[in-house]
């Protein structure tokens, strides 16, 4: 199958395009890009839809309520800007539990549970997927193989962000991708960590 196949294919099984990993600025200090930047680069890309997934950590002194309302800014920020280009934005969450250097991306999340997590990020991850319910959320590790990550019960897991396109990280796609087979993942997806 050459390219132009493949390409053909693939927009006839997944109709729609959209970015499951993105971050902005000033809500993620990894980011430069601002909530107008990401919607106008991800429009003129032809894109249906942008996940943002700002990061979201615990820190002892922070006022939690000025916290939420910072991390959410950005999102309501964007969904403003890109909606009306015929952009759908999406609320997710990349969060990190005090134990360890572990990403996680929450899809599906709402103020409410970003109020609930936070105060269960010092907890660790097998408290939180034992204690906190999340029906209608998806849980995904993000970048497993990226250096100084650790390895984590599968069982723990709604999937894993197999391929990360992060151009400073080493992701080690291709050793995530054989994990995800060995212990049998069900959810692989994607993400550029834009």
């Amino acid at each position: 199958m050459n390219l132009k196949q493949l390409k053909n294919q693939l927009s006839e099984e997944y109709g729609y395009r959209i970015e499951l990993h993105a971050h902005t600025s000033p809500a993620s200090g990894c980011s430069d890009i601002t909530p107008r930047e990401m919607a106008e680069i991800y429009h003129a890309l032809g894109y249906d839809g942008i996940v943002i997934t700002n990061h979201f950590q615990y820190k002892e002194d922070r006022d939690k309520q000025e916290y939420i309302e910072h991390f959410l800014e950005d999102y309501e920020e964007t969904k403003r800007i890109a909606e009306p280009l015929g952009l759908r934005v999406y609320l997710g969450a990349e969060i990190r539990f005090t134990e360890n250097r572990n990403d996680y991306l929450i899809y599906g999340v709402e103020r409410k549970m970003l109020e609930e997590i936070y105060d269960l990020l010092p907890k660790g991850i097998e408290y939180f997927r034992k204690s906190y319910a999340m029906p209608k959320s998806l849980f995904v590790q993000a970048h497993p193989m990226r250096d100084k990550m650790e390895s984590v019960d599968p069982a723990l897991l709604d999937g894993v962000e197999a391929y990360n396109l992060h151009p400073g990280h080493n992701s080690r796609v291709g050793r995530v991708a054989v994990w995800c087979r060995k212990n049998h993942i069900p959810l692989m997806l994607a993400g550029s960590d834009f």
